[in-house]
């Protein structure tokens, strides 16, 4: 295996085809793992908490599991995850070919939702963390911090965001979300005010990049949500258009992560070559490195924050340590540990922990995070934009 090429959606699955930094949003379908994040209608990790390390499910006991399920007629997928969930490795997770076939096309960038992201929070509660503009949940005024208290009539609090975020989509037997056009009903409340709303699925394109140009001048801001397949060419575009002499903001906060490719394919951006990370595979050491063709000069600023997670905290540390930018906010997350997936019997598809991965300087991302160069919990962008300004120019 040459290096981690991350899900493209649109692919099949192939066994031990593709290494990834698996993490739990844009990417972690988790019903082993507890978290599911993905492009939308999906949930989010707490922003601040800390990954369980140590734990790694066994793929042998998996896949013996996967088997005997399936000649007993009975579901190899839920077995497995049985497993995974009792070995006590939060980031491996166990999909069904439906599930695993709809990750990869989110991936991609298109799902067949809402356009809600979800977070379990204290007590249960399951609240809106994103809103996708221009989807059926921005359209019916639903916003970020509202609580969704049911989904068709079955309540969501208390249970896991998992089961939730299946209720939105329309997760039939085998996984595979319901089609556009089919209706689902959720009940909100936002402080004292409770009510209901019937909304119709549609199939909506993830906007992973945005890019905003101040109109009286000032720095870029390039916003990236989520590594899926072309947010690397999208931020070189938003690059070449930029003005040098103002600088670059690069804002990965909330950013959970997503196609270990597109993350490397965003340092070399900014990177004139050179090492962006190294990583183990059982014990195997290998090394991802930036193509020789990036800006240099233009003055950077990357904003993080305890969102910031997996392959956006590759990227992060990599601009750090390589001393291309300053990196400004609160701790990432820490999720540094990469997982691989296996088809196995009957179908299913097993993501499982193999190793983890390290900036260039050495430093181990995961349980730790990164820690950004200015420690700042309020006023982040306020505080990037002084800084940027003392960095001189790019001409």
């Amino acid at each position: 295996m040459s290096g981690p090429c991350s899900y493209d959606r649109p692919r099949r699955i192939r066994r031990g085809a593709a290494l990834t930094l698996f993490l739990t949003g844009v990417l972690a379908a988790g019903a082993a793992t507890g978290t599911w994040d993905q492009a939308g209608d999906v949930a989010e990790p707490a922003a601040r908490s800390r990954p369980a390390t140590g734990a790694v499910a066994d793929r042998a006991s998996v896949e013996r599991a996967a088997a005997q399920a399936t000649a007993d007629g009975k579901s190899g997928a839920q077995a497995a995850a049985d497993v995974v969930s009792r070995s006590g490795d939060r980031w491996s997770a166990v999909y069904t070919p439906g599930e695993f076939e709809d990750f990869q096309a989110q991936l991609g960038g298109t799902y067949v939702g809402v356009g809600l992201w979800v977070r379990q929070q204290g007590g249960g509660r399951i609240t809106v963390s994103r809103v996708q503009p221009g989807g059926p949940a921005a359209r019916a005024g639903i916003a970020v911090g509202d609580r969704l208290d049911a989904v068709d009539g079955r309540p969501a609090q208390g249970r896991p965001v998992t089961e939730t975020v299946a209720r939105l989509r329309g997760d039939g037997p085998e996984g595979s979300g319901a089609a556009a056009g089919t209706p689902v009903r959720l009940d909100l409340r936002r402080g004292a005010r409770q009510w209901s709303v019937t909304l119709r699925r549609t199939r909506l394109h993830t906007q992973n990049v945005t890019v905003h140009r101040p109109a009286g001048g000032g720095p870029t801001r390039i916003k990236i949500t989520a590594f899926a397949k072309g947010t690397g060419a999208a931020v070189r575009r938003a690059v070449r258009t930029a003005d040098p002499r103002e600088g670059l903001l690069l804002d990965l906060r909330g950013n959970t992560g997503g196609l270990v490719t597109e993350a490397v394919a965003t340092a070399s951006v900014f990177l004139d070559g050179g090492l962006v990370a190294t990583y183990d595979v059982h014990g195997s050491q290998r090394a991802l490195y930036a193509e020789g063709t990036g800006d240099t000069r233009t003055p950077l600023v990357v904003l993080v924050d305890g969102g910031t997670m997996s392959a956006a905290e590759l990227l992060s540390g990599a601009l750090q340590d390589r001393g291309r930018a300053v990196v400004v906010g609160s701790p990432t997350f820490g999720k540094g540990s990469i997982q691989m997936p296996s088809e196995l019997p009957g179908g299913s598809v097993a993501e499982l922990t193999v190793g983890h991965y390290r900036t260039p300087a050495g430093r181990a991302v995961d349980g730790a995070g990164i820690t950004p160069d200015l420690i700042v919990e309020d006023h982040a962008e306020k505080r990037a934009r002084t800084v940027l300004s003392g960095l001189g120019t790019g001409t």
